[in-house]
């Protein structure tokens, strides 16, 4: 009678936890079916990849290049290389490939004429025009196939192992590609890195020679928390457009390749962000400083125990509601020894949510702590001898 009763208990509790689970499960839908050849949705702070499908492939960039073309002018003045105001010279090559005689996006710059550095820039990012990109890139590099020799080197520092830039406006040539991935790291680096800059990205206008043309991404006018970033369209590459938000403290970054139209495009972006702030939070977790673990022994030391923190705040990009779930766990070097430096990693922190680790992080100490005395220190010394002799 016993026996049964443990088994209708214990087929009763495994009941309720398959229903809880199940019911957890639908509290986050499955992740969209986006209308597109490759999509990424990345958060920009932590860099997690929330969703993703065929994110490496290698795809024609369209005017997505002209991100690297604006990324590289702004290291030209971050390096104080090339100053905002200074007045590019437009070239007649710059004008009979991106000017408007052309089928293509353009600024409608007159050749021959000076237009200042921050100027091409805002036409390039706002009416992705190809003769500013030529001009700047000749400006810069002194020529177009030298800039991208540029582009190609920078996207290596920062890690886009599928791209291959051949000119500074995306327009098609042979052996140039990206990957959605790829334009995601890029995305994040234009954010970090020039802030100033990306502030242009999400202007609505920029008017040139009279002409005022709108910013092509949709979504600065449907979605309050948009604030970038670029569209891009060739036969070859379909409809593109690299898009980014910000709502509380969470900034996610999408990118969606080959879509069919251009309002395709901004509603899968939409739907990719929507997804990610409506079932994924980004937290600080941990916060620089924060005694993480209290009274580690310290042997030879003037004080017997220290405490140990993480030197950068630990933010980490997770399902919502999850957080109750995670799990710390501490590894502490074996024997932490005097003298220490404040800052000296001593151990390692990390933070799982079940079977996935999602940061390990250096544990380090909170101050300085000199070496105790001689006698002080033949006391642990002796303890350290008979304890390694009894283990």
């Amino acid at each position: 009678m016993i026996k049964q009763l443990c088994l209708t208990a214990v087929l009763i509790l495994v009941t309720v936890l398959a229903s809880n689970s199940s019911v957890a499960q639908k509290m986050r839908p499955a992740a969209p079916e986006i209308a597109a050849d490759a999509w990424i949705l990345v958060d920009a702070n932590t860099g997690t990849v929330l969703l993703e499908n065929n994110a490496d492939e290698q795809l024609p960039p369209a005017s997505l290049a002209k991100m690297m073309t604006t990324y590289l002018v702004s290291n030209e003045i971050a390096e104080q290389r090339l100053t905002e105001d200074f007045e590019v010279l437009v070239s007649d090559n710059a004008w009979e490939l991106g000017g408007a005689k052309t089928d293509g996006s353009t600024m409608f710059l007159s050749p021959r004429s000076k237009v200042s550095v921050i100027d091409l820039m805002h036409g390039v990012i706002i009416q992705s025009g190809n003769d500013a990109a030529i001009a700047l890139a000749e400006h810069v590099a002194g020529g177009e196939y030298a800039f991208a020799d540029l582009m190609n080197q920078q996207a290596e520092v920062l890690g886009m192992t599928n791209t291959q830039y051949m000119n500074a406006t995306g327009l098609p040539a042979e052996g140039m590609f990206t990957s959605a991935r790829d334009l995601s790291i890029l995305a994040s680096a234009i954010i970090r890195d020039h802030p100033k800059y990306y502030s242009i990205y999400a202007k609505k206008y920029f008017q040139h020679n009279n002409i005022n043309q709108p910013n092509r991404n949709r979504l600065l006018w449907r979605d309050k928390t948009v604030d970038g970033f670029k569209t891009g369209r060739t036969d070859e590459a379909g409809y593109c457009l690299v898009s980014s938000a910000k709502r509380r403290d969470m900034r996610l970054i999408a990118v969606v390749l080959g879509a069919k139209d251009d309002e395709s495009r901004a509603r899968e972006s939409q739907r990719l962000l929507s997804y990610g702030f409506r079932y994924f939070d980004t937290q600080v977790v941990y916060s620089a400083g924060e005694v993480i673990k209290a009274n580690a022994k310290l042997w030879y030391g003037e004080e017997e125990f220290l405490n140990l923190t993480v030197a950068d705040d630990v933010v980490l990009t997770f399902p919502r509601g999850s957080e109750k779930n995670f799990q710390a766990q501490v590894t502490l070097d074996k024997i932490i020894k005097a003298p220490i430096v404040s800052g000296q990693i001593l151990g390692q922190l990390n933070v799982s949510l079940g079977e996935n680790s999602l940061v390990k992080i250096p544990l380090v100490a909170t101050k300085d702590i000199e070496a105790s005395g001689i006698f002080s220190q033949l006391i642990d010394w002796v303890i350290l001898f008979f304890t390694d002799l009894l283990s």
